[in-house]
């Protein structure tokens, strides 16, 4: 594997032309007006994987959004490496928050990057990162330098719940059977700090509607006298925290793992700067919950946040109007042994109980998963830490995630594989934000790491 610096620098810029062509593609899941552009992005996803040494690449409908599926095997008696990422991004919004158009890249230096990041949507989450394994497969057959057979399942739902991939799965345990899922849509501590994520968080995610009257009302007229399903809805979000941010929802924290005080130590030795961490989004003061560290808070422990609120009149300039309805998105993201449908039932039936009699209810759920947790006595885990010993110098960090991947837990209930989460984004690659962004020496790096994987799962597997 020692030749995959040469090849990278030899390459580089036309790895980076590859992916910024792949990011020009707005593969927006969750807006059925790109579903064309969604089709396209898959099909550019099988060229590339054709063009990268795969012997059979197909396109799977679905009645959603396409999955590709790739496959190198050069021995079927050797390991088999099943390399999972997604296509699709989350849709850009809000415009006007961008530096540059989302979707016409451009790289630019930025004070952790001043080699250059690639500003795209889709840049970190995952389309730079999923692509990173297509490029490693590259190098490791044209080098003739791959130890195992690979396998790519690739999906265009990630950001939408992947509503179809279970079924895809069920019906192709055959094809999909493998040693280890590996997956790069997570990130690491640092640049210099690498680390290797073992915990993801479920995730419940529902719509809410609140009705009041049976038409927008004159609030002059009516206000003080009808209950404005605006003000009801904000009072009954308000009431979801008590005084030290705990949930209130009852039965919600029967389940939650707690760590012991070992294992909080030990999350502790990972660095981190409160400074830099509120400097970095611009606040003065951390908020969560009562008795937990802001690492804490981020990965081991249950959370609820309303993403999106609305109702009444928003356009320019007054509308004296009490509305008729109200609406809000909620994400509760959830720790291993939370039940993400348990909670999802929960959450109904608080929600609807606390409603005043004076409005109408309905939650809507939308999607979900499990938590996950991965062992770090694993063969995969292993091979993992040398590749990163290897390209990094240093022994990588253990480290729970806040985020989800809900399918996760799906691929080890259904295919019984582990999977290890090498990521090498950075936590101020801004995903689903404005300006997200992925780092050229991050991606490189990612290209550089991967074969080492590779190369110490299958000698451990011997």
């Amino acid at each position: 594997m020692n030749s995959i610096n040469s090849y990278i620098e030899n390459n580089k810029e036309r790895f980076l032309n590859e992916l910024i062509d792949l990011l020009k593609i707005p593969s927006i899941s969750a807006d059925s007006a790109y579903k064309g552009e969604v089709k396209k992005t898959a099909e550019a996803v099988k060229e590339q994987l054709e063009l990268a040494g795969c012997d059979k690449v197909e396109i799977h409908p679905t009645n959603g959004h396409p999955i590709v599926y790739g496959e190198k095997i050069i021995d079927p008696n050797l390991p088999t490496v099943l390399v999972y990422g997604h296509y699709d991004v989350q849709p850009p919004d809000p415009l006007d928050l961008w530096d540059s158009e989302p979707f016409n890249p451009v790289i630019k230096p930025t004070a952790l990057h001043p080699e250059g990041a690639i500003f795209a949507r889709g840049a970190c989450d995952d389309k730079g990162q999923m692509y990173m394994h297509v490029k490693a497969l590259e190098y490791m057959v044209k080098e003739q330098k791959l130890p195992c057979n690979v396998k790519f399942m690739i999906e265009g739902e990630e950001e939408v719940g992947s509503e179809h991939l279970a079924g895809f799965i069920k019906a192709n345990k055959d094809k999909l059977k493998n040693d280890v899922i590996l997956i790069s849509d997570t990130g690491m501590i640092a640049k210099d700090v690498p680390s290797i994520t073992t915990g993801l968080r479920g995730l419940s995610y529902v719509e809410v509607e609140v009705t009041g009257p049976n038409r927008d009302l004159h609030s002059g007229l009516y206000g003080g006298a009808v209950a404005n399903p605006i003000n009801i809805l904000s009072n009954m979000i308000a009431s979801l925290h008590d005084e030290n941010n705990h949930i209130t929802i009852p039965g919600f924290y029967d389940k939650v793992e707690e760590l012991s005080d070992e294992e909080r130590a030990k999350m502790a030795e990972a660095p981190f700067s409160l400074d830099q961490y509120k400097a970095s989004i611009d606040i003065d003061a951390v908020h969560g919950e009562t008795g937990f560290t802001t690492n804490e808070r981020n990965s081991i422990r249950p959370t609820l946040d309303v993403n999106g609120i609305w109702g009444g009149y928003i356009g320019e300039g007054a509308k004296t109007v009490l509305p008729s309805k109200a609406y809000a998105k909620i994400s509760m993201r959830l720790v291993p042994n939370q039940d993400w449908e348990e909670i999802t039932a929960l959450f109904q039936s608080h929600f609807e109980r606390i409603a005043p009699k004076s409005v109408r209810v309905k939650v809507t759920p939308h999607h979900g998963g499990q938590g996950y947790v991965t062992p770090i006595d694993s063969i995969g885990y292993q091979a993992a830490s040398k590749a990163y010993e290897q390209t990094f110098g240093k022994t990588p960090i253990p480290q729970r995630s806040g985020g989800s991947i809900p399918i996760v837990a799906l691929f080890e209930q259904e295919l019984k594989s582990k999977t290890i989460l090498m990521g090498f984004g950075l936590d101020s690659d801004a995903i689903h934000s404005p300006n997200e962004h992925f780092g050229v020496w991050n991606y490189l790096k990612g290209i550089e790491t991967i074969p080492w994987f590779y190369k110490h799962f299958a000698e451990l597997s011997q």
